[in-house]
């Protein structure tokens, strides 16, 4: 992990800026859920992804079980991305306890894959982390008691730190953030009241208020709502792929979204047809 760069992309190719839209399009999925046997299932995808926008966000849980295998296969899949692709890891490329295998193999396929890091794709900066658990508001876990329950919160307020530090080394005007766990609890809701507190937690958000972005692309709940905004009024948009393909059944299973560009009037971020087209969380 290099903590202290913003990353530039350089490995794969950008669209022809003879097309001067008023607007970077960004593509975001998370919750891939690649397997061994994976192969062949999402290029189709990718390939969309490619004509749809000017870069693709993947918002974590991109392998099943965390294997190096499963990550080498969705490195094979990306193959038909022609356009940027920035990732952050999620719960389940944990689950093996290889996270920087995985990592390091989506690397060496091209993909930024951020954790406390920031990069810019098109005069976008994008700050990326994969987040944990603790709780909304009130509700939120304290770092009270045992010392296990102590570490869990300090895991939340490292995740955090992390983005705040990756959004403070950003010096472009246009920013996004990407996470794997949901830092607000309108984009949760749906799921099981219940489990709530292992879906996001609230310290993320703190971060994006005092570092404004203009938009948050998450994953993580299934079965949450696709949108949902900050205390600051900064959307944020839940891209996990099971509720893209329920939620937008006729539509490829990524959403774009617009950022103007740089000289371009303010405006918040359109999904020009919020585009959607599989496990755990």
């Amino acid at each position: 992990m290099n903590n202290d760069q913003t990353q530039t992309p350089d490995t794969r190719t950008t669209r022809d800026n003879g097309d001067r839209r008023s607007a970077i399009r960004f593509a975001a999925v998370g919750d891939l859920h690649c397997r061994k046997t994976s192969s062949g299932a999402y290029r189709t995808l990718f390939a969309q992804a490619s004509k749809a926008a000017d870069a693709l966000l993947l918002c974590g849980d991109l392998t099943d079980y965390g294997l190096p295998e499963e990550a080498r296969v969705l490195a094979d899949e990306l193959t038909a991305a022609a356009i940027p692709v920035v990732a952050v890891l999620g719960n389940h490329d944990f689950e093996s306890s290889a996270e920087e295998e995985v990592r390091r193999i989506l690397t060496d396929a091209g993909v930024q894959v951020l954790d406390g890091e920031a990069c810019e794709i098109h005069g976008v900066g994008i700050a990326g982390i994969k987040g944990f658990a603790g709780g909304y508001g009130p509700g939120a876990l304290g770092p009270w008691g045992e010392k296990v329950v102590k570490l869990f919160v300090q895991e939340a307020i490292q995740e955090a730190l992390k983005l705040e530090a990756a959004l403070a080394r950003l010096r472009t005007r246009r920013r996004i953030a990407v996470l794997h766990y949901a830092p607000i609890d309108a984009t949760v809701r749906g799921e099981p009241s219940e489990i709530f507190p292992f879906l996001g937690c609230s310290r993320l958000a703190e971060p994006l208020i005092r570092y404004p972005v203009d938009f948050v692309v998450h994953g993580h709940a299934h079965r949450g709502f696709p949108q949902g905004q900050t205390v600051n009024g900064t959307p944020v948009y839940n891209v996990a792929m099971p509720l893209l393909l329920r939620s937008f059944p006729d539509r490829p299973a990524f959403r774009v979204l617009e950022v103007p560009r740089e000289g371009e009037a303010d405006q918040p971020p359109v999904p020009p047809g919020a585009t959607a087209g599989s496990g755990n969380r």
